[in-house]
Protein backbone atom coordinates (compact mmCIF):
# COMPACT_ATOMS: atom_id res chain seq x y z
CA UNK A 1 0.00 0.00 0.00
CA UNK A 2 2.99 2.30 -0.44
CA UNK A 3 4.88 3.25 -3.57
CA UNK A 4 8.22 5.07 -3.09
CA UNK A 5 8.06 6.84 -6.45
CA UNK A 6 4.58 8.22 -5.81
CA UNK A 7 5.66 9.22 -2.31
CA UNK A 8 8.75 11.04 -3.60
CA UNK A 9 6.71 12.98 -6.16
CA UNK A 10 4.12 13.88 -3.54
CA UNK A 11 6.72 15.05 -1.03
CA UNK A 12 8.33 17.15 -3.73
CA UNK A 13 4.98 18.75 -4.57
CA UNK A 14 4.08 19.44 -0.94
CA UNK A 15 7.46 20.67 0.20
CA UNK A 16 8.27 22.96 -2.69
CA UNK A 17 9.59 26.36 -1.70
CA UNK A 18 6.32 28.30 -1.85
CA UNK A 19 4.13 25.61 -0.27
CA UNK A 20 6.71 24.97 2.47
CA UNK A 21 6.64 28.65 3.37
CA UNK A 22 2.86 28.52 3.68
CA UNK A 23 3.02 25.34 5.76
CA UNK A 24 5.60 26.88 8.08
CA UNK A 25 3.82 30.20 8.64
CA UNK A 26 1.21 29.03 11.17
CA UNK A 27 3.61 26.90 13.26
CA UNK A 28 5.99 29.87 13.41
CA UNK A 29 3.14 32.12 14.50
CA UNK A 30 2.16 29.63 17.21
CA UNK A 31 5.69 29.62 18.59
CA UNK A 32 5.84 33.43 18.56
CA UNK A 33 2.52 33.56 20.43
CA UNK A 34 3.76 30.97 22.95
CA UNK A 35 6.94 32.93 23.65
CA UNK A 36 5.01 36.20 24.01
CA UNK A 37 2.37 34.69 26.30
CA UNK A 38 5.00 33.04 28.49
CA UNK A 39 6.94 36.30 28.76
CA UNK A 40 3.86 38.33 29.63
CA UNK A 41 1.81 35.92 31.74
CA UNK A 42 4.34 33.39 32.99
CA UNK A 43 3.71 29.66 33.18
CA UNK A 44 0.00 29.00 33.59
CA UNK A 45 -1.73 25.71 32.84
CA UNK A 46 -5.08 27.21 31.89
CA UNK A 47 -3.47 29.76 29.57
CA UNK A 48 -1.46 27.00 27.91
CA UNK A 49 -4.62 24.96 27.36
CA UNK A 50 -6.42 28.00 25.93
CA UNK A 51 -3.65 28.80 23.45
CA UNK A 52 -3.12 25.21 22.32
CA UNK A 53 -6.83 24.49 22.10
CA UNK A 54 -7.93 27.80 20.64
CA UNK A 55 -5.19 28.30 18.08
CA UNK A 56 -3.13 25.15 17.56
CA UNK A 57 -5.87 22.52 17.46
CA UNK A 58 -8.82 24.63 16.31
CA UNK A 59 -7.06 26.63 13.59
CA UNK A 60 -3.51 25.55 12.78
CA UNK A 61 -4.00 21.78 12.50
CA UNK A 62 -7.04 21.85 10.15
CA UNK A 63 -5.52 24.53 7.90
CA UNK A 64 -2.28 22.57 7.58
CA UNK A 65 -4.43 19.51 6.90
CA UNK A 66 -6.13 21.41 4.08
CA UNK A 67 -2.81 22.40 2.52
CA UNK A 68 -1.27 18.93 2.82
CA UNK A 69 -4.37 16.88 2.01
CA UNK A 70 -5.55 18.80 -1.02
CA UNK A 71 -2.00 19.52 -2.18
CA UNK A 72 -1.16 15.82 -2.27
CA UNK A 73 -3.37 15.26 -5.32
CA UNK A 74 -5.39 18.36 -6.21
CA UNK A 75 -2.74 20.16 -8.32
CA UNK A 76 -2.07 16.99 -10.34
CA UNK A 77 -5.76 16.72 -11.18
CA UNK A 78 -6.01 20.41 -12.03
CA UNK A 79 -3.09 20.44 -14.46
CA UNK A 80 -3.84 17.00 -15.90
CA UNK A 81 -0.53 15.43 -14.87
CA UNK A 82 -2.42 12.84 -12.84
CA UNK A 83 -3.17 11.04 -16.12
CA UNK A 84 0.55 10.39 -16.54
CA UNK A 85 0.72 9.00 -13.00
CA UNK A 86 -2.32 6.80 -13.57
CA UNK A 87 -0.76 5.39 -16.72
CA UNK A 88 1.96 3.77 -14.63
CA UNK A 89 1.58 0.16 -13.41
CA UNK A 90 0.58 1.22 -9.91
CA UNK A 91 -2.77 0.22 -8.45
CA UNK A 92 -5.12 3.12 -7.77
CA UNK A 93 -5.61 2.26 -4.06
CA UNK A 94 -1.82 2.25 -3.69
CA UNK A 95 -1.63 5.74 -5.16
CA UNK A 96 -4.27 7.01 -2.73
CA UNK A 97 -2.82 5.25 0.30
CA UNK A 98 0.68 6.50 -0.52
CA UNK A 99 -0.50 10.06 -0.94
CA UNK A 100 -2.48 9.74 2.29
CA UNK A 101 0.60 8.56 4.19
CA UNK A 102 2.60 11.50 2.85
CA UNK A 103 -0.18 13.98 3.67
CA UNK A 104 -0.47 12.57 7.20
CA UNK A 105 3.30 12.75 7.74
CA UNK A 106 3.50 16.35 6.53
CA UNK A 107 0.49 17.41 8.60
CA UNK A 108 1.91 15.76 11.71
CA UNK A 109 5.34 17.35 11.32
CA UNK A 110 3.99 20.85 10.73
CA UNK A 111 1.28 20.66 13.41
CA UNK A 112 2.10 18.19 16.19
CA UNK A 113 5.79 19.10 16.57
CA UNK A 114 5.20 22.86 16.97
CA UNK A 115 2.25 22.12 19.27
CA UNK A 116 4.55 20.15 21.58
CA UNK A 117 7.24 22.85 21.51
CA UNK A 118 4.68 25.59 22.16
CA UNK A 119 3.21 23.61 25.06
CA UNK A 120 6.62 23.17 26.62
CA UNK A 121 7.28 26.88 26.25
CA UNK A 122 3.93 27.85 27.75
CA UNK A 123 3.93 25.71 30.89
CA UNK A 124 6.57 23.02 30.63
CA UNK A 125 3.91 20.32 30.08
CA UNK A 126 2.22 21.05 33.41
CA UNK A 127 -0.76 18.70 33.94
CA UNK A 128 0.26 16.96 30.69
CA UNK A 129 -1.23 19.79 28.63
CA UNK A 130 1.52 19.85 26.01
CA UNK A 131 1.52 16.09 25.52
CA UNK A 132 -2.29 15.91 25.46
CA UNK A 133 -2.64 18.50 22.72
CA UNK A 134 0.27 16.99 20.79
CA UNK A 135 -1.45 13.60 20.73
CA UNK A 136 -4.70 15.31 19.75
CA UNK A 137 -2.87 17.01 16.86
CA UNK A 138 -1.40 13.67 15.76
CA UNK A 139 -4.81 11.99 15.81
CA UNK A 140 -6.53 14.90 14.08
CA UNK A 141 -3.82 14.95 11.39
CA UNK A 142 -4.85 11.49 10.23
CA UNK A 143 -8.54 12.32 9.88
CA UNK A 144 -7.94 15.75 8.33
CA UNK A 145 -5.48 14.37 5.78
CA UNK A 146 -7.97 11.70 4.71
CA UNK A 147 -10.87 14.16 4.49
CA UNK A 148 -8.99 16.77 2.51
CA UNK A 149 -7.32 14.23 0.25
CA UNK A 150 -10.83 13.06 -0.64
CA UNK A 151 -11.88 16.65 -1.21
CA UNK A 152 -8.91 17.09 -3.52
CA UNK A 153 -10.11 14.18 -5.68
CA UNK A 154 -13.72 15.33 -6.02
CA UNK A 155 -13.46 19.11 -6.44
CA UNK A 156 -11.32 21.59 -8.34
CA UNK A 157 -12.05 24.07 -5.55
CA UNK A 158 -10.83 21.77 -2.79
CA UNK A 159 -8.70 24.39 -1.05
CA UNK A 160 -11.59 26.86 -0.83
CA UNK A 161 -14.04 24.24 0.46
CA UNK A 162 -11.41 22.90 2.82
CA UNK A 163 -10.72 26.32 4.30
CA UNK A 164 -14.44 26.94 4.71
CA UNK A 165 -14.73 23.66 6.58
CA UNK A 166 -11.65 24.34 8.70
CA UNK A 167 -12.43 27.95 9.57
CA UNK A 168 -16.22 28.00 9.61
CA UNK A 169 -17.27 24.52 10.69
CA UNK A 170 -14.34 23.48 12.89
CA UNK A 171 -13.23 26.81 14.35
CA UNK A 172 -16.64 28.51 14.57
CA UNK A 173 -19.55 26.06 14.64
CA UNK A 174 -17.49 23.26 16.16
CA UNK A 175 -16.63 25.51 19.09
CA UNK A 176 -19.94 27.33 19.57
CA UNK A 177 -22.84 25.16 18.38
CA UNK A 178 -23.45 22.13 20.65
CA UNK A 179 -24.91 19.87 17.96
CA UNK A 180 -22.09 20.57 15.52
CA UNK A 181 -19.46 19.56 18.04
CA UNK A 182 -20.41 15.90 17.75
CA UNK A 183 -19.48 16.02 14.05
CA UNK A 184 -16.17 17.80 14.56
CA UNK A 185 -12.73 16.22 14.12
CA UNK A 186 -11.51 18.78 16.62
CA UNK A 187 -13.86 17.46 19.30
CA UNK A 188 -12.98 13.85 18.52
CA UNK A 189 -9.29 14.59 18.96
CA UNK A 190 -10.04 16.54 22.14
CA UNK A 191 -11.61 13.39 23.57
CA UNK A 192 -8.22 11.71 23.24
CA UNK A 193 -6.47 14.73 24.79
CA UNK A 194 -8.95 14.76 27.67
CA UNK A 195 -7.99 11.19 28.54
CA UNK A 196 -4.32 12.15 28.73
CA UNK A 197 -4.44 15.50 30.50
CA UNK A 198 -4.84 16.09 34.23
CA UNK A 199 -6.99 18.55 36.13
CA UNK A 200 -9.89 18.85 33.70
CA UNK A 201 -8.16 21.46 31.54
CA UNK A 202 -9.09 19.66 28.31
CA UNK A 203 -12.78 18.97 27.74
CA UNK A 204 -14.58 17.31 24.84
CA UNK A 205 -18.29 16.98 24.16
CA UNK A 206 -17.70 13.54 22.66
CA UNK A 207 -16.88 10.42 24.66
CA UNK A 208 -13.62 8.63 23.91
CA UNK A 209 -15.19 5.40 22.53
CA UNK A 210 -17.44 7.37 20.18
CA UNK A 211 -14.58 9.64 19.14
CA UNK A 212 -12.33 6.67 18.39
CA UNK A 213 -14.96 4.99 16.22
CA UNK A 214 -15.74 8.21 14.34
CA UNK A 215 -12.08 9.02 13.72
CA UNK A 216 -11.44 5.54 12.34
CA UNK A 217 -14.65 5.51 10.28
CA UNK A 218 -14.02 8.91 8.68
CA UNK A 219 -10.44 8.01 7.82
CA UNK A 220 -11.31 4.63 6.31
CA UNK A 221 -14.39 5.82 4.40
CA UNK A 222 -12.70 8.95 3.04
CA UNK A 223 -9.72 6.91 1.85
CA UNK A 224 -11.95 4.27 0.26
CA UNK A 225 -14.11 6.81 -1.55
CA UNK A 226 -11.06 8.74 -2.76
CA UNK A 227 -9.84 5.50 -4.30
CA UNK A 228 -13.17 5.02 -6.08
CA UNK A 229 -13.12 8.56 -7.44
CA UNK A 230 -9.58 8.08 -8.68
CA UNK A 231 -10.64 4.95 -10.56
CA UNK A 232 -13.47 6.85 -12.26
CA UNK A 233 -11.04 9.63 -13.11
CA UNK A 234 -8.79 7.04 -14.74
CA UNK A 235 -11.61 5.84 -16.96
CA UNK A 236 -12.45 9.39 -17.94
CA UNK A 237 -8.82 10.06 -18.82
CA UNK A 238 -8.56 6.92 -20.90
CA UNK A 239 -11.64 7.83 -22.80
Amino acid sequence: MYDPTVARLTYRALLGRRRALVLGALPLLLLVIAVAVRALAGADDQTAADVLGGFALATMVPIIGVIAGTGAIGPEIDDGSVVYLLSKPVKRPVIISTKLIVAIAVTMVFSAVPTLIAGLILNGNGQQVAVAYTVAALVASIAYAALFLLLGTVSRHAVVFGLVYALVWEALFGSLVPGARTLSVQQWSLAVAQKISDGGLVISDVGLPTATVLLAAVTVLATWYAGRKLRSLTLAGEE
